[in-house]
């Protein structure tokens, strides 16, 4: 699993821990929790047996469905999935509308997503509170940068905002459709793809920080393969490379409904697909700024 909101949560996917009859040991698990009927004991103050007509009854009673147990459904993350992204685009216009693309509220907001972002990926329980405050700053971040190259690219933010849509409805219908499957051998490649790109884009910061690659983009187009600047082969790299992903986060989510874990978790879901997201916009953004600013 690449999402790292995803991997270190112990209740999404293969790795997460389950009793022996197939559920999510989260905090506060009992054997026969979540049916709606606990199994009696004998030991228990106040025990009767149950009579013919009570299990009548309850073998009649329709099943439980998964909101009524307090377990996550697909309706849970779309919802909140959209709560999570509405905050996003609203504090987006907010600053690259209303304010303008005020410096201390853009920077502001990257270095203050960036440490909720790692907060909320390596925290155990989900905090709606915290996973809000990451949207905020994140859209005052992205609504900044958006200004900005908009006004350098008329019409670059609504291309990358379709760029982004129509990735996220073809990763979703490769996976709706069983085209492509998550696989170990596809986790590992994702894996080791993430951290080379990593260390390439850590790399290049540093460069362009201490005035080694003099580029707007670094080496993104200070190198050139076959005549066409490196930063459009990256580009396109890392959006065929988010795309892999948000995949892997379908099927992360796929694998938490089908577990039963609890709705709480529906906000760790949304999440990773904002998080995702986020990043397959940035992608977007600055493959745009690269082969229009090299026309």
């Amino acid at each position: 699993m690449s999402n790292p909101v995803f991997e270190k949560s112990p209740y999404f996917g293969e790795r997460a821990q389950r009793t022996p009859n197939g559920y999510p040991t989260y905090p506060g698990y009992t054997p026969g929790a979540g049916t709606g009927y606990a199994t009696p004991s004998a030991t228990q103050p106040g025990y009767q047996p149950t009579g013919i007509e009570d299990l009548e009854r309850a073998y009649q009673a329709p099943s439980a469905a998964p909101a009524e147990t307090g377990r996550m459904t697909y309706d849970d993350v779309i919802v909140k999935t959209g709560v999570v992204l509405g905050v996003i685009v609203a504090f987006g216009l907010l600053n690259g509308l209303v304010l303008g693309a005020n410096p201390l509220l853009t920077f502001g907001g990257a270095i203050v997503g960036l440490v909720l972002g790692l907060v909320n990926a390596f925290k155990r329980e989900p905090s709606r509170a915290l996973i809000l405050a990451y949207a905020a700053a994140e859209g005052l971040f992205l609504g900044g940068i958006s200004a900005v190259f908009e006004a350098m690219w008329g019409g670059i933010v609504l291309q990358a905002v379709l760029g982004t849509v129509a990735t996220f409805v073809a990763a979703l219908f490769l996976f709706t459709s069983g085209k492509v499957r998550v696989t170990p051998k596809l986790t590992r490649f994702v894996l080791v793809a993430l951290v080379g790109y990593a260390l390439f884009s850590l790399v290049n910061v540093v460069l362009m920080v201490t005035g080694v690659s003099t580029d707007p983009w670094g080496l993104r187009t200070g190198v050139e393969l076959f005549g066409i600047p490196l930063g459009v082969l990256l580009g396109l790299f890392a959006v065929g490379l988010a795309a892999i992903c948000l995949i892997m986060d379908f099927d992360a989510i796929k694998r938490g409904v089908e577990a039963g874990i609890p709705g709480r978790y529906a906000w760790s879901a949304a999440f990773g697909l904002a998080v995702t997201l986020v990043w397959l916009y940035i992608e977007f953004l600055r493959l745009l700024a690269i082969l229009r600013g090299s026309d």
